[in-house]
């Protein structure tokens, strides 16, 4: 028997999130819709220079788990937080919102991670990140009932950056194969496909990953084309099952020679485009753990994704359980 649908593992993160003018960035040398990472004396820096701001926990697969939570899902997660002020913020929330999480803090320094996420006009959002405590996940983090008991164990290419949660992530590919479960990963985005493009198309061809999560930015970084199509046949090939994000053009659901189009949800206002593909990957890996059509789980993916960018900060404010509901997809 399965106690969670998915384990989401990932940078345990308290985003903090303000608005800006598309000049701040250039001024301020930000790249515009990418998570650049800092050190703690550029963090500082950029906290004291930005305007009024919302504090949020965050961090991709936390997000995502919060989004299976809300659905109705069973959800646990794997982040490594401080014994801070921030720390105690990140747990509470996650908690709150129904996910299991029982990571162990690490002391006091480094602290907490935090990111600073400028939204401009646009909705984009450029986030610079302090990983702070992150840096510490390692093996002894990871909890192998819960990775047996998980029918999807899932993580963010983010988590590729600290060294030792390589070894984490692979001791949970071991666990949950030998379990009969399925590991997924989002590629995070195209800086990060950058990075370890050669790692990340080994972790799909060798089957540690099963599922794959990107946006079509990344998909074409991934492969080093202009060419989306070939980049869709690429990964049709390196992995059992991906799906591809394509911002208001909906997605596209890969699995060997099936292609399944899915549409974008209609919105009222494009707010804050933070977590989009984190509530994506939620609704998604929602309905692939209750045994939905392909083409289900798309669309409860792209719903989840379009409450969410209509809204400041990457959780969901209301029941996605109800709005799937409403919307005749649960």
């Amino acid at each position: 028997m399965s106690r969670f649908d998915v384990l989401t593992v990932g940078n345990a993160i308290v985003d903090i999130i303000s608005r800006c003018e598309d000049s701040f960035l250039v001024d301020n040398g930000i790249t515009k819709g990418a998570m650049n990472l800092i050190d703690a004396e550029r963090a500082e820096t950029l906290y004291a220079l930005m305007g009024p701001a919302v504090e949020a926990s965050g961090g991709s697969a936390g997000n995502t788990a919060a989004g299976i939570a809300s659905l109705g899902g069973k959800a646990a997660y794997f982040g490594k937080v401080a014994q801070d002020q921030l720390g105690t913020i990140f747990a509470h929330d996650i908690r709150a919102q129904g996910v299991h999480y029982e990571t162990k803090p690490e002391g006091t320094f480094p602290p907490t991670a935090r990111s600073m996420i400028f939204v401009t006009e646009d909705g984009e959002r450029s986030m610079n990140t302090y990983l702070g405590a992150c840096v510490e996940f390692g093996p002894e983090d990871v909890e192998p009932e819960i990775v047996a008991q998980s029918k999807v164990t899932y993580f963010e290419g983010y988590l590729w950056d600290p060294p030792r949660a390589k070894q984490a992530i692979l001791e949970c590919a071991r666990i949950a194969h030998e379990n009969g479960r399925e590991m997924s990963m989002t590629l995070s985005d195209s800086f990060c496909v950058g990075r370890y493009r050669d790692e990340f198309l080994d972790l799909m061809r060798s089957g540690v990953v099963d599922i794959v999560f990107s946006n079509k930015q990344e998909a074409l970084s991934l492969y080093e084309t202009d060419d989306f199509d070939f980049a869709l046949e690429k990964m049709a090939g390196d992995c059992k099952l991906a799906a591809v994000t394509m911002s208001d053009e909906g997605a596209v659901i890969l699995k060997g020679k099936e292609r399944i189009r899915v549409e974008a949800t209609v919105i009222d206002e494009l707010v804050d485009t933070t977590g989009a593909g984190d509530l994506f990957a939620a609704g998604f890996l929602y309905g692939y753990t209750q045994g939905r059509t392909l083409e289900d789980c798309g669309r409860i993916g792209c719903l989840a994704a379009g409450i969410v960018i209509q809204q400041i900060g990457p959780r969901p404010l209301g029941s996605l359980s109800k709005a799937a509901r409403e919307a005749g997809l649960i």
